[in-house]
């Protein structure tokens, strides 16, 4: 959900973005809702955590192309890192780069979590989460305004989330280490169509076991002008 902003409750959008520039954009993503736009070459999109440990699923797609699209094995091979940071580059599967993690006041985003399903939840925490909205919805629905659909559902970025891996191989989904107001910054280097699950789980602690609204700022820097 795009929701205009009330200015009047939140610092303003200037300050806030980690890259200065000519505003853009300055929507309010609500608790458990979808969002999309392309964010044009060059600009930066600053996603802000307004109360803490919430998960923000995300998938890239070049908006030219939307078959050239965000690829999690491109990215960690290229970095040979599994978390994201400032100087990630999100490349898509031809190795083409997206976006650019250009600042960041977290240091770690998960690249492995995957994104919350009805199917998933059912396996993982019984039959009485089957109807419990997801993020593969959060994606179908918002993907469909841009003619996307489940065959081009991808591997996904996590912002904020915390998906530590222990010395045995296995997965772990615990506490963010984000806080209220925490930051991440993406430059586009190509026009780039940005999906976004603010995630809506509430059985494991990625969002603390209650999702809450982020905020999306996209600024035009000087230089881009």
């Amino acid at each position: 959900m795009n929701t205009a902003l009330d200015t009047k409750t939140l610092p303003d959008a200037g300050a806030t973005a980690l890259v200065a520039g000519e505003l853009v954009l300055d929507e309010l993503v609500e608790a458990r809702g979808p969002w999309s736009a392309v964010v044009a070459a060059g600009d930066v999109l600053t996603i802000v955590d307004l109360d803490g440990n919430q998960a923000v699923d995300c998938l890239l797609y070049a908006a030219g192309d939307t078959t050239v699209r965000y690829s999690a094995a491109a990215t960690i091979a290229a970095q040979r890192s599994i978390v994201l940071t400032t100087g990630s580059v999100l490349r898509a599967d031809t190795g083409t780069p997206l976006m650019t993690v250009v600042a960041d006041e977290v240091g770690v985003h998960d690249t492995i979590g995957g994104a919350c399903s009805q199917e998933s939840n059912t396996l993982r925490y019984g039959q009485h989460t089957r109807e419990q909205h997801a993020c593969v919805e959060n994606f179908l629905i918002e993907g469909s305004r841009w003619g996307l659909g489940k065959r081009d559902l991808v591997s996904n970025i996590n912002w904020f989330m915390n998906v530590p891996v222990d010395p045995d191989g296995a997965l772990g989904i615990v506490d963010g280490l984000s806080a209220p107001g925490k930051r991440v910054a993406l430059q586009a280097q190509v026009d780039t169509l940005v999906l976004v699950s603010n995630c809506p789980q509430v059985n494991n602690p990625c969002n603390g076991f209650n999702p809450t609204p982020v905020r999306m700022i996209i600024t035009r820097p000087e230089a881009a002008l």
